[in-house]
């Protein structure tokens, strides 16, 4: 079977390339990283007018109409630029809460007891009543740490999931029967187009304040809420497993005393994920994250000479980056696959795939550039430090695994 790209889906994918390479380049992700904890609201509508939000909207909702695989590619180029803000949140409440699909109204959500962007939405889904700041490892990443008694009361989504309309899920569930045949593409059918920036224009409206509710708050059964948090207190976040720094007045210190260690397995016992679509998601985040430093990688490694050639005529260096290739195509195919197929079981093979090609590409991409990957003013280090931040999302990579062994089981039982 033929299984390529439509041209559609093409122009998507170099559309929105385009457009974040134009407004949120090398110098734009640098500023955002020395100013932490503050979402660009003007590149935000930008994206929702491009149809970055109402991307899987029906036209006849004012979306889109494409499907999971075009929201796919989407995600992968948000992750290649690194993209701050919470994305995947209010792409899936694009249609459920007012002003989402057009970028007005930025939605958070809890997360397996996380919350990201908490201070700068304005709708957040799940309970997040005294949630605390978190020490992120992530500059571009705020978080917040919902307490248990709260979150495990209020933070599950409904059966249709944050931001899905009713019959969303059985929608989500046709992805292969709708797009998967033969020589026509990533789940496409005939005749659908793609690019971003077929809708233009900007719909005017509030940017509204952290703490206010839209007009809308939310389809019947949806659980949306005012934002709140209480600054000034202690609060933890894992880079790799077993990693934790604690944060308090006094600063940040690695595997400080007393601090409250995030397993990958954490969230999973925590409030809950928002449902596969946002696993794969995160996963298509993943799989531009592991791209783009394997292409740092390669470059740097053809312009960087020693003992007067390229460190990329060693083989050593050859290796590592011919790994993160693997990884990355490997990866690529198993996050498109789960895109047309909308399986669970396979959406979670997907997620593991692209958190190791992003998580172990990021820190081999490191390795190639030696100590100066670490520096501030690099690339590379930003891109690690997001991994480790995405593959706590959903209930980590062991409400994953747990799921692959489930259905291991069930198949040889």
């Amino acid at each position: 079977m033929r299984f390529q790209l439509t041209d559609d889906q093409k122009a998507l994918r170099d559309g929105v390339r385009g457009l974040l390479a134009r407004r949120f380049g090398p110098a734009r992700l640098r500023a955002a990283a020395a100013a932490p904890g503050v979402l660009d609201r003007v590149l935000w509508r930008e994206l929702g007018a491009a149809g970055f939000f109402a991307l899987r909207l029906p036209e006849a909702e004012g979306g889109v109409g494409l499907g999971l695989p075009e929201a796919v590619l989407v995600f992968e180029e948000a992750g290649r630029a690194l993209l701050p803000g919470p994305l995947v949140a209010t792409h899936l409440a694009a249609g459920a809460v007012a002003g989402a699909a057009e970028g007005e109204t930025v939605v958070a959500a809890v997360d397996g007891g996380v919350v990201e962007w908490l201070a700068q939405a304005d709708v957040v889904h799940g309970r997040a009543a005294g949630a605390v700041p978190m020490r992120s490892l992530d500059p571009l990443t705020p978080l917040h740490r919902v307490p248990a008694a709260e979150g495990a009361g209020g933070g599950r989504p409904g059966p249709e999931g944050c931001g899905q309309r009713p019959g969303l899920r059985e929608r989500f569930g046709e992805a292969g029967e709708r797009s998967g045949r033969a020589g026509e593409g990533l789940g496409q059918r005939p005749g659908r187009t793609g690019a971003a920036g077929v809708r233009s224009g900007e719909r005017p409206g509030r940017t509204g304040a952290a703490g206010e509710r839209p007009e809308r708050p939310g389809a019947a059964g949806e659980r949306f809420g005012p934002v709140g948090e209480e600054p000034g207190q202690a609060g933890v976040v894992a880079g790799e497993a077993g990693n934790a720094l604690e944060a308090d007045e006094s600063g940040v210190r690695p595997g400080g005393a007393g601090a409250a260690r995030v397993r990958p397995g954490a969230a999973a016992r925590g409030t809950g994920g928002l449902g596969p679509v946002a696993v794969l998601l995160s996963a298509a985040e993943q799989l531009g994250t592991a791209a783009r430093v394997c292409e740092l990688a390669v470059q740097h490694a053809r312009a960087r000479e020693q003992f007067g050639r390229p460190i990329g005529a060693f083989q050593a260096v050859q290796h590592l980056c011919a790994d993160m290739l693997v990884r990355t195509e490997t990866a690529r195919a198993a996050v498109y696959a789960a895109a047309v197929t909308g399986d669970p079981v396979d959406i979670a093979a997907a997620r593991l795939l692209a958190d190791e090609a992003a998580v172990r590409g990021a820190r081999d991409c490191l390795q190639v550039h030696g100590g100066m990957g670490f520096t501030w003013e690099s690339e590379v280090h930003l891109h690690l430090k997001r991994t480790w931040v995405r593959a706590h999302r959903g209930g980590g990579v062991t409400q994953s695994e747990e799921l692959l062994a489930g259905d291991l089981v069930a198949g040889t039982g």
